[in-house]
């Protein structure tokens, strides 16, 4: 695998975990930038890569009442703000190819939702702007039907592409994560990233919202470090209790210093594994 770089970042090809991790949404400027301060400063303290990521818009909300975001304009703006007092890799999500283009000004990597996975034209339009594209495997794919959404981007010119795991459709509001799917997808030979906070999401299990189980984060983050990934998506909050988005499965930033320590040591055994077999 040869790895996907970023700034001073080099993801896959047996370097550390990088974390990708902030608010689901911009709740304000002030909320995103202070916790990206702290999460900066914990990641800098203990030498993990960071990327800071926020959506300016969930327009795929359970209920058309709930709060979105700030909106492109707004939230480009706050996530310039965050980007230039703390200056980190800035990660957001993008919905519409219009979209593509103005958010690459800002945000190193553009990530495709995963009930977009398959949309060409979306895709396309995040490949061309030469940004860093992560694509979350749709909850209704299979590993390696990954491939088809990596090749759109590939073609159209950008080989910079992670693959992210969010959980499989297990039933009714649920979501299950096959261990195997990690080192399925990694046979692709881009960086696998697991999206542990929203594999814990019930979707649409509440009365118009989505739930969660964030009290399994830990072992399950555990679980997929020990498999080898190549870097974690953690949605962390100060107080997930009065988060505007994805309360129930959002880590809690107290939580995230112990986690990181367990990761790290989880992390070296398994590269150090990894490589052994590798040669």
């Amino acid at each position: 695998m040869i790895p996907v770089t970023l700034n001073d970042i080099a993801i896959g090809g047996g370097n550390p975990f990088v974390l990708i991790a902030g608010p689901c949404v911009i709740e304000s400027e002030h909320h995103a930038t202070e916790l990206a301060v702290r999460l900066a400063d914990l990641t800098r303290s203990l030498r993990v890569p960071f990327i800071f990521k926020a959506s300016y818009d969930k327009a795929n909300r359970t209920s058309g009442r709930s709060f979105r975001g700030p909106g492109l304009t707004d939230g480009l703006r706050v996530l310039a703000a965050v980007k230039s007092r703390v200056r980190v890799p800035i990660l957001t999500d993008i919905h519409e190819p219009s979209q593509a283009q103005p958010a690459a000004e800002i945000a190193d990597v553009l990530q495709i939702p995963a009930y977009l996975s398959r949309q060409t034209d979306l895709l396309v339009a995040a490949a061309k702007t030469g940004r860093v594209v992560n694509i979350k495997k749709g909850q209704f794919l299979a590993p390696d039907d990954a491939k088809h959404a990596v090749a759109k981007v590939v073609d159209a010119g950008n080989p910079r592409v992670l693959v992210t795991e969010r959980g499989t459709s297990f039933g009714y509001h649920n979501l299950v994560v096959d261990m195997r799917a990690f080192p399925m997808m990694r046979e692709l030979g881009f960086p696998v990233i697991f999206d542990v906070t929203h594999s814990l999401q019930l979707p649409g299990a509440g009365d118009g919202v989505t739930t969660g189980l964030a009290e399994y984060i830990e072992p399950l983050a555990s679980a997929g470090v020990a498999a080898g990934v190549d870097g974690v998506f953690l949605e962390v909050h100060d107080e997930p209790a009065r988060a505007k988005s994805d309360a129930q499965n959002a880590l809690q930033f107290d939580r995230l210093e112990p986690l990181l320590h367990r990761l790290m040591a989880i992390d070296r055994i398994a590269k150090h594994a990894e490589a052994r077999v590798n040669g």
